[in-house]
């Protein structure tokens, strides 16, 4: 029963990232192997953090939802900043990837996606969704993930915006207005989440609102501007 419900959890994690790679063409350029070095690059961007993090702020630990008093704005905010490393990190893949703009977003939205879910989650649910009582927050762990194919998939699109050179200029302030509520995104949802007690399934949904939300208007801006590079 429990592999079963690890088997669910994996599958419920795994199978979005198939279906995108699949059916947004993907697997027609063979960027299987191109996906894993954007996912070595994330690990690599993730290591930097992780330094910088121990520096800076050796004694802070993460909100936790079991831990709701335990919440300091300006501290998140702080170590939210660290998270615009990552930004870095997906221009240097897309620069390596050669291709059409969709094609660099898609590779390397995807790949990190894959390497998060891989480095931050896989672990998790194998210990704990193979424990010998259910617990939804696996299920809802697994949920976190697709969320995060949105996440990544807009800022890579808001990366690769922001770095052309025939990006219009009214667009601009509203394309670094989304990447700033992108990377601050995990503060804004702790927030939330603390000033109007909402946790658990509540919190899951807004973060997924929240994320279709902003990726509907990256979709929208990135249309406008890949019809105009066509």
């Amino acid at each position: 029963m429990t592999l079963y419900h690890f088997g669910n959890c994996l599958a419920l994690s795994y199978i979005p990232f198939w279906i995108v790679y699949k059916y947004c063409g993907l697997s027609e350029y063979g960027a299987f192997w191109k996906c894993v070095q954007a996912g070595g690059v994330y690990a690599l961007t993730q290591l930097g953090k992780m330094l910088l993090l121990a520096t800076f702020f050796p004694t802070a630990g993460d909100y936790s939802q079991d831990d709701p008093e335990n919440f300091s704005p300006l501290q998140e905010l702080l170590k939210c900043t660290v998270d615009l490393i990552d930004l870095i990190g997906l221009s240097v893949v897309m620069s390596r990837i050669a291709g059409k703009g969709h094609t660099k977003v898609l590779i390397a939205g995807l790949g990190w996606a894959g390497a998060e879910l891989v480095l931050s989650r896989l672990l998790v649910l194998w210990v704990g969704a193979r424990g010998t009582e259910f617990d939804w927050k696996y299920i809802q762990k697994s949920f976190e993930a697709n969320i995060s194919i949105v996440h990544f998939l807009s800022v890579t699109a808001l990366v690769w915006l922001h770095s052309r050179h025939d990006l219009p200029r009214q667009l601009l302030p509203a394309v670094i207005i989304l990447i700033g509520f992108h990377s601050y995104k995990s503060v804004i949802c702790d927030m939330i989440s603390h000033v109007l007690h909402i946790y658990s399934w509540s919190l899951l949904a807004f973060k997924a609102a929240f994320s279709v939300t902003l990726a509907l208007i990256v979709l929208h801006i990135y249309g406008g501007v890949a019809t105009l590079a066509a």
